[in-house]
């Protein structure tokens, strides 16, 4: 069952401005000092390409990612990976500024997608600071 707004989410942004989103925030993900040590072993082109399929399903569109992998379970997919509250935060600022350079931090549709990316981020968290 969908979330109605979830739906509206994607239904106002639509997959061109996902896929904005994607490739104006991995730049800044791979640039990011605290996040680097998590995605230097991975490729570029194709982690962005399952965050696409991720993100349009999280917003309500056709659920691509789980057509191709099976249910996201995302916490369980970083399991592997040392999430920490400042690499939660580093995330995130790298999403938002991804936001406004494609133009949607400031509409309403963006503030709700990014407090639902905050959650996301919450509870990825699977380590305590060193």
């Amino acid at each position: 069952m969908s979330n109605p707004q979830l739906r509206l989410i994607y239904d106002e942004i639509g997959a061109e401005k996902i896929k904005e989103i994607v490739n104006a925030f991995y730049p800044k993900v791979y640039a990011d000092p605290d996040l680097i040590p998590i995605f230097d072993e991975v490729e570029m082109p194709e982690i962005m390409r399952k965050q696409q399929l991720f993100l349009t399903q999280f917003t309500g569109g056709p659920a691509l990612f789980s057509m191709e992998f099976g249910a996201p379970r995302m916490r369980f997919r970083h399991l592997p990976h040392e999430i920490t509250p400042t690499r939660a935060r580093a995330w995130l600022r790298c999403m938002k500024e991804a936001f406004i350079e494609v133009g949607i931090w400031d509409e309403p549709v963006g503030q709700e997608f990014y407090q639902r990316l905050m959650q996301v981020a919450a509870v990825m968290v699977n380590t305590e600071e060193a």
